[in-house]
């Protein structure tokens, strides 16, 4: 044990016996611990941002538990593992149905990591170091893309938005801009008007970029639709539990022009010798393979544990039941609305932001200063009438 630390400084070496209490037996050991954790506060506070509360059916767990997927893990020798390469290949085939885009990867860690790459990959694509982005993307994102750009050597502009109606102000694009981030629905839960911005962005050279939230995606058009180039996203909402704020599951989703920039890897579906149709790695340059001078990211492990979570949970609700609980978010939001009153005037989603000096919600002031006194509320499908009513009296 000696040799072990010797390398460290006596000085640095803590001495004599932790201050540690007694031993205790485990059913008492068990008893402490439910204790603490029956302090947390576990009921619903009208949270959001980015990580929601949204019921997922018991089948996700089960069948995510199983010992064939319990593995958030790649496979090296990736065609051995037949059963792991189809269930990313039905991931990506849910995910371009949902963007209307035509490839998608599996996947980047979060939401965060999502808007960074996808920025990375308008850069590359045409060769300009200028993203310019709304201030009303999730202001955690734009902090993940501002400590890449850092290390890229790229500019962030930042576009500020409507004090009114809480959408953004349409940017001025120049030659150096590479692309232009927006959030459909944003941050306030506003929604932008996205479906006139695709000409002027791309009559610049630049590439349309969109945030969104995958069950908005149940009632709102698809961003294929609108023009944009790459679609980006936190899928959590997918059937993942907040569990305090992850793991996430980036999406990240490109049209065909894009498809050799996508950063991570993608399953394709082909044919054996015997004519048998099998799954296989087709694109993966990333810094541990042979191909590692041309790899498009250095995120080298694949959500796929999450990924697999939003495929069982987009199986299950399918596409009718993704509507319905996209309709019961926007109705259940507007009845909390329309109690307490928004400060924009743009129609929302499942969030919108209202003056309150109560704890429930986010508070802006600490991303926006001129938000001050403004907490930003987000309502989901498992929020009852009666708790809305509830909730509202604190507000």
């Amino acid at each position: 044990m000696e040799d072990l630390f010797k390398d460290i400084p006596a000085n640095a070496r803590f001495k004599g016996p932790l201050d540690l209490p007694k031993p205790l037996l485990e059913f008492e050991l068990m008893q402490e611990v439910t204790a603490i954790a029956n302090k947390n506060n576990t009921s619903l506070s009208l949270m959001g941002g980015g990580i929601y509360p949204h019921f997922i059916p018991s089948a996700v767990k089960h069948i995510i538990s199983r010992s064939e997927f319990y593995t958030a893990y790649t496979p090296y020798q990736a065609e051995a593992s037949q059963g792991t390469l189809q269930a990313i290949y039905e991931y990506q085939t849910f995910i371009c149905r949902l963007t209307g885009m035509d490839a998608t990867n599996a996947s980047m860690y979060d939401g965060g990591t999502s808007v960074a790459e996808a920025a990375l990959l308008a850069c590359r694509q045409t060769g300009r170091k200028e993203i310019v982005i709304s201030s009303a993307v999730n202001p955690r994102y734009r902090e993940v893309l501002k400590t890449y750009a850092k290390g890229a050597e790229l500019f962030v502009r930042e576009v500020d938005f409507y004090m009114e109606n809480g959408t953004t102000i349409l940017p001025a694009l120049d030659d150096n801009s590479a692309c232009y981030i927006i959030q459909q629905p944003n941050f306030f839960g506003c929604i932008e008007d996205v479906l006139s911005l695709a000409d002027s962005i791309h009559k610049n050279g630049s590439l349309f970029i969109t945030v969104v939230d995958p069950i908005s995606l149940g009632l709102l058009k698809p961003p294929g639709e609108y023009g944009a180039d790459i679609v980006v996203g936190e899928g959590q909402s997918l059937g993942i539990s907040q569990s305090f704020g992850g793991p996430g599951l980036g999406i990240l989703a490109v049209k065909k022009e894009l498809l050799r920039q996508i950063p991570g890897r993608i399953v394709s579906r082909t044919t054996d010798l015997d004519g048998k149709d099998g799954f296989i790695l087709t694109l993966q340059a990333r810094e541990q393979h042979i191909r590692r001078e041309r790899a498009t990211s250095n995120i080298c492990s694949n959500q796929a544990l999450c990924a697999l979570s939003a495929c069982i949970y987009l199986s299950l609700v399918g596409g009718k039941g993704l509507k319905n609980i996209g309709a019961l978010c926007l109705e259940k939001s507007n009845y909390l609305k329309s109690k307490v009153g928004s400060i924009f005037k743009a129609p929302t989603f499942k969030e919108f932001v209202a003056k309150s000096d109560s704890k429930l919600g986010i508070d802006l002031e600490q991303f926006y200063p001129s938000l001050k006194g403004m907490r930003l509320l987000s309502v989901t499908e498992v929020y009852s009438k009666d708790l809305l009513d509830k909730l509202a009296l604190e507000l």
